[in-house]
């Protein structure tokens, strides 16, 4: 009974991510369609239709451990789902291309405080045996969203003739919907709780539904009040020397992915084919490859993170597209 809790309010939490990222390529189909009608510059249409989801994403990601600490997890999740929902429906309505980036701006701030929240609550409501499962499903939403996004531009393509990237992104809204209702029936997070509100018994009730056992659930509980009077000062140790390797590396991780152009080929897939000769029918299908690509080898990398290791999928997932870096 319990496992089926804690996996409903994974699976629900993790719905962040496949948000996060439908959100993040929905605007690779509206890309042509949207540059045809407003016929802005290429500079504003760059760095603003197509780029204002990414400004919102570092606002958001950066800010996001704010609210997160002071609304609790739970509501901070809810209000993301909010964020999705207004952005997408205003997206869709939009009558010029300022309103139509304000509200991909709003988006990105959902995608970058997602990142942030949904992540943390699902590390505080599963236990260390299982945490490692339940935490790929973030990171596994987010390339299903992805898959799916491009799926959902091909079949659209067409539908309401000119304003077929209004259908395309208007579509979120859906699944948004979906989420924020789904968020309002999961707990709130045990160790919120305890540390940032003082509300012990209600933690306890959330740590017997999590772990299936009072006497485990107090365990529980005093581990979280322990670990409360270490936080300060390991927060100020993390950039000691022991720590520093691990930090740098972790840094490079992101920043080497982001590297790699692989935003660019989402946000651009389309155009990028229709360029190399394909209708453009045919490369909003074509397109679909990518996310399948995608998809199929974080399946894999999701399967294997517990079996090969993290430190073994982390050196073959750099040393394999390596060569490909240096043609």
């Amino acid at each position: 009974m319990q496992s089926n809790k804690v996996r409903y309010w994974s699976i629900t939490v993790a719905l962040a991510g496949f948000l996060f990222g439908f959100d993040t390529v929905v605007i690779s189909g509206a890309n042509q369609p949207i540059k045809a009608l407003w016929q802005t510059d290429p500079w504003f249409h760059g760095t603003f239709i197509m780029s204002m989801a990414l400004w919102g994403t570092v606002l958001g990601s950066l800010l996001g451990g704010i609210p997160t600490q002071r609304l609790g997890r739970k509501r901070t999740l809810f209000w993301i789902g909010v964020l999705y929902l207004v952005s997408a429906l205003g997206s869709a309505l939009a009558p010029d291309p300022y309103l139509f980036s304000f509200f991909r701006f709003i988006g990105g701030v959902g995608v970058g405080a997602s990142s942030v929240a949904a992540p943390i609550y699902i590390s505080e409501i599963t236990t260390p045996e299982n945490r490692g499962r339940y935490g790929t499903l973030y990171q596994f939403n987010i390339v299903l969203g992805i898959f799916v996004a491009f799926i959902s531009n091909y079949l659209l393509e067409g539908v309401g003739g000119d304003n077929d990237w209004r259908f395309m992104l208007g579509v979120e809204a859906l699944p948004a919907l979906v989420y924020t209702l789904m968020v309002l029936g999961v707990s709130r997070s045990p160790r919120w709780l305890v540390l940032q509100k003082g509300e012990e018994a209600e933690a306890h009730e959330v740590l017997t539904a999590i772990s299936g056992s009072s006497t485990q659930a107090d365990r529980l509980l005093a581990e979280i009040k322990a670990s409360n009077q270490g936080e300060a000062q390991a927060s100020e140790q993390v950039f000691i020397r022991k720590y520093r390797r691990l930090l740098w590396l972790a840094f490079l991780i992101a920043f080497f992915n982001q590297l790699s152009g692989i935003n660019f080929i989402l946000y651009y897939a389309p155009e990028l084919l229709e360029r190399a000769g394909l209708a453009a029918k045919d490369s909003l299908g074509s397109s679909i490859s990518i996310g399948a690509v995608n998809l199929i080898f974080t399946f894999v990398g999701v399967y294997l993170i517990d079996r090969a290791g993290r430190r073994s999928l982390l050196i073959w997932g750099f040393l394999l597209p390596s060569p490909n870096r240096l043609r």
